[in-house]
């Protein structure tokens, strides 16, 4: 049993990148589906797919790389599950001025930053990516 799946999920593509994989392949659920969704968006990765199975099911996602360099540059949990991080619309980050994303759990759904900004809802802060 995972006590931090989010945490996972990033470390499983983190270290998918660094061993220079094409895919990478994680246990699903809707809250990974949907942060997976965004970085499709956001064109960090090259595509993805779930696999259903007789269990929670599988993302099949294809990383991406530009002259031999992954896109993803960096990926960090903020919000853990003995810590909760939360910010109101005024407060949300920008990473790296603006190079990166900060996906955040709204009321609204799972959105980056920039579409949280433009909803004008906070959230809990799940993720940097950059």
């Amino acid at each position: 049993m995972l006590t931090d799946p989010i945490a996972d999920y990033l470390t499983r593509i983190r270290n998918a990148l660094l061993r220079g994989y094409k895919t990478v392949e994680i246990p699903a659920s809707g809250l990974k589906k949907e942060i997976t969704r965004i970085l499709k968006e956001e064109n960090y990765i090259e595509d993805y797919e779930f696999i259903s199975d007789d269990k929670q099911g599988v993302i099949k996602i294809t990383l991406k790389y530009a002259d031999g360099k992954p896109v993803i540059n960096g990926l960090e949990r903020i919000s853990k599950p003995g810590l909760r991080q939360y910010s109101t619309v005024d407060k949300l980050p920008k990473v790296l001025n603006g190079l990166g994303i900060a996906i955040i759990s709204t009321s609204k759904g799972v959105l980056t930053d920039a579409i949280a900004r433009r909803e004008n809802v906070g959230g809990e802060l799940l993720c940097y990516i950059w």
